[in-house]
């Protein structure tokens, strides 16, 4: 099969498209042929050595953690899955790959395009689990920093569908954006508290940084000094701050198939970028490392 693959840590260019063994699937999991794979920051902070408590890395290594495709084998004891079958979720090998392996899979609507599935699952379970942690609640205000990103846009549309106000932070080309999303956007920089606090005069009741720019001291000034209710998805010095810091949770099955029913209806809005060739990898870390995507990056292998 081809795949993405790197043998060393580095920039875009340690990767390489090479032919490689197919991949069989054990008990529990299923193969993949895999029609879209999304590519998302951890895939380059991987690839560039930065992430050395997740393991080191197997060389030669393929990135990629999520995709959408079709099951074309399948391992004992799996049930409710057959060969020919449409589905999303995360992979257990890469997914910048011809065939990837998967244990968590959901089926892909219909009317869910393959590259909007392809972007979903972790977008969706990040968001989810992190306004859970928050235990946001209807009538409550939702300070949301990194909020036109693809995890930050899932979680504006989770939080206002929970009856949260969402206050949340873009450059200004991006406020037209968050408008269309339910969002009340501000500015980020300096003068932040003060642009928040005119927008939500009631004040904030959770925080939720899915930027990792800095932003955790002001949100504690706008908690009013408490770190309570306040989680980052991206921000290193979290625990120095006393703040909660999220790096994982359960992937359910059932709740990605929710959220990808949500999706198809058009109740979860998924904005795709930029499209690319799996031979085009190298280009789309490249753009990803950049930090001002609005929107998933895809891979069409």
């Amino acid at each position: 099969m081809k795949a993405i693959v790197y043998e060393e840590y580095g920039g875009p260019e340690v990767l390489r498209l090479k032919e490689m063994a197919e991949p069989h699937p054990g008990p529990g999991q299923v193969r993949l042929k895999v029609m879209a794979a999304a590519v998302n920051p951890l895939d380059y902070k991987i690839r560039r050595g930065w992430m050395p408590q997740m393991g080191p890395a197997e060389f030669p290594a393929i990135p990629g953690q999520e995709a959408s495709g079709v099951v074309d084998e399948v391992g004992a004891g799996v049930t409710g899955l057959s060969v020919g079958d449409e589905v999303l979720g995360w992979t257990d090998t890469g997914s910048y790959a011809t065939y990837a392996l998967a244990t968590v899979v959901a089926p892909k609507p219909a009317d869910l395009d393959w590259e909007s599935a392809a972007a979903l699952p972790v977008a969706a379970e990040t968001s989810a689990r992190v306004l859970d942690l928050l235990q946001l609640t209807d009538g409550e205000t939702l300070l949301l920093h990194g909020a036109a990103g693809v995890v930050g846009a899932v979680g504006v549309q989770l939080a206002v569908a929970r009856g949260a106000t969402v206050i949340g932070t873009a450059s200004p080309a991006n406020h037209d954006y968050l408008r269309s999303l339910g969002a009340i956007p501000v500015a980020y920089g300096e003068g932040l508290a003060d642009r928040v606090r005119a927008a939500a005069p009631g004040g904030i009741d959770a925080v939720y940084d899915a930027a990792g720019q800095g932003a955790l001291p002001v949100s504690i000034e706008l908690r009013g000094g408490t770190t309570d209710r306040i989680v980052t998805i991206a921000d290193i010095q979290a625990a120095d701050l006393g703040v909660t810091f999220s790096g994982g949770g359960d992937r359910s099955a059932e709740a990605l198939a929710d959220h990808a029913r949500l999706a198809a209806a058009g109740r979860l809005r998924l904005l795709i970028a930029q499209s690319f060739p799996l031979a085009d990898a190298a280009k789309a870390h490249e753009q990803s490392e950049t930090g001002h995507t609005r929107g998933k990056l895809i891979l069409r292998p």
